[in-house]
């Protein structure tokens, strides 16, 4: 992608913001050498409380997308940037996962000559980060429960999506206004969406409806059809007509156009990711002539691994595909993988810790269907092992429980067949933790 903007147009136009900026560069450096983190959220805290209209500032001159949802948006993100770049390094990414205000200003920072920034947004950012970053894509994934003691209800979150997204303005002549590219096939994000001027609509798929069986226009019950179509059975608030659809491993538009989905990452949930990066990327690439959705599709073959999830590690001489699960509708996203790419013997570890970033509230564990790993062998560890060893035991499955995840590995190892796969999947901290472990 050559899309550019000059020096002078990324370059922070004020000396508070210069100083604002040198911060962020400085702070960041030295929590990387003194081993305090991976210098992508300490200097944007500082850059921030220096000046804080620097994400404004530094998002002037670019072309911005933003990526939220509540699972898969990481992923999403990094799909989007690959489709985006074309091998050509001017797309600048929160590849991190640093999705606040400070993870945005430290990655721009970071690339001060790059036109386009594509930016994983935390679901409670989006009205600020819309009004800071005056966005020309918004990508909206889903919406269910994550972090109770963070973010709150989830139709508290998806009145401040519709309201933030409101103030957006159409693209026309003249004016680069904003899409909202949005999964037709979630009730809560069709309800936040349906307030923005222009939306490009995508069948994407919702595993987890839990969260969205109550109408947020009426108070009716969503009826959900086995074809992914819903509806109130009291209002007329349905499923939008959709611009594409996510059909197995292709992308059908409405017009009867096939593309192929060929990524390097598993599972129908990844597939989907792809479907809604490519319907992101097409209009920013098509408003500079370098392709549609089919050139987007075709650069996402190189994304086998986002931020170490999905990779595969050698321990005690077993495969150890690392996955993360932070929420129920993340947990059974991944037991669908599980079920499509796992062999059933295989051994499967789970960890959960409970930190700041995982939130306290542990009581999300009794919504996972973990009834579907019955007859498979189990592992238990993290810090919060005993609470999941207790669902587990309720959902009858047979698990040993070990302390510590290198532990509760080689455990599995020594149970499994020599070079049998083992499947770790753990939420957010304990995967940080393992990854670091190994």
């Amino acid at each position: 992608m050559t899309v550019r903007v000059s020096p002078s147009a990324a370059r922070p136009r004020t000396t508070r913001a210069a100083v604002a900026s040198a911060a962020v560069s400085g702070v960041n450096r030295l929590s990387r050498a003194l081993g305090r983190g991976s210098g992508t959220v300490a200097g944007g805290r500082a850059g921030l409380l220096v000046d804080p209209g620097l994400l404004a500032t530094l998002a002037a001159g670019r072309r911005v997308a933003l990526v939220t949802g509540t699972n898969g948006k990481t992923t999403t993100t990094r799909l989007l940037a690959a489709a985006l770049s074309g091998g050509v390094a001017d797309v600048v990414s929160n590849d991190t996962g640093a999705n606040m205000p400070a993870g945005h200003v430290a990655a721009l920072v970071g690339a001060p000559h790059a036109g386009v920034a594509v930016l994983e947004v935390d679901e409670g950012y989006l009205g600020r980060c819309i009004v800071e970053s005056a966005p020309e894509v918004v990508v909206l994934l889903n919406l269910s429960r994550d972090q109770l003691d963070r973010i709150s209800e989830v139709r508290m979150l998806v009145d401040r999506w519709r309201a933030a997204l409101a103030g957006l303005t159409a693209p026309e002549e003249g004016h680069a206004g904003t899409i909202v590219v949005a999964n037709a096939d979630d009730p809560m994000v069709a309800w936040a969406a349906g307030t923005a001027p222009e939306v490009t609509w995508v069948g994407a798929g919702q595993v987890w409806h839990d969260d969205a069986v109550g109408c947020p226009s009426c108070g009716g019950r969503i009826d959900f059809a086995d074809d992914g179509r819903w509806a109130c059975d009291r209002c007329d608030f349905a499923r939008p007509e959709v611009a594409a659809e996510v059909a197995d491993d292709e992308l059908v538009l409405a017009d009867g156009t096939h593309h192929p989905i060929r990524i390097g990452l598993p599972g129908a949930f990844n597939r989907a990711n792809a479907g809604m990066a490519a319907m992101a990327a097409a209009p920013m690439l098509g408003a500079v002539g370098e392709g549609d959705v089919g050139t987007a599709l075709g650069r996402l073959d190189g994304v086998t691994e986002v931020a170490g999830r999905f990779s595969t590690v050698a321990r005690a001489g077993h495969p150890v595909r690392l996955l993360l699960a932070k929420n129920p509708a993340g947990w059974t996203a991944i037991f669908d993988l599980l079920d499509e790419t796992a062999d059933p013997d295989d051994q499967v570890v789970l960890s959960v810790n409970a930190r700041t970033a995982d939130g306290f509230d542990t009581s999300w564990l009794w919504d996972v269907p973990f009834e579907r790993l019955v007859g498979r062998t189990v592992v238990a560890t993290g810090e919060r092992r005993l609470d999941l060893a207790v669902r587990l035991r309720y959902g009858g499955v047979e698990h040993a429980v070990v302390d510590g995840p290198v532990s509760a590995i080689d455990h599995a190892a020594t149970h499994s067949p020599d070079g049998a796969p083992i499947e770790f999947l753990g939420n957010y901290t304990a995967f940080a933790d393992l990854r670091r472990a190994l």
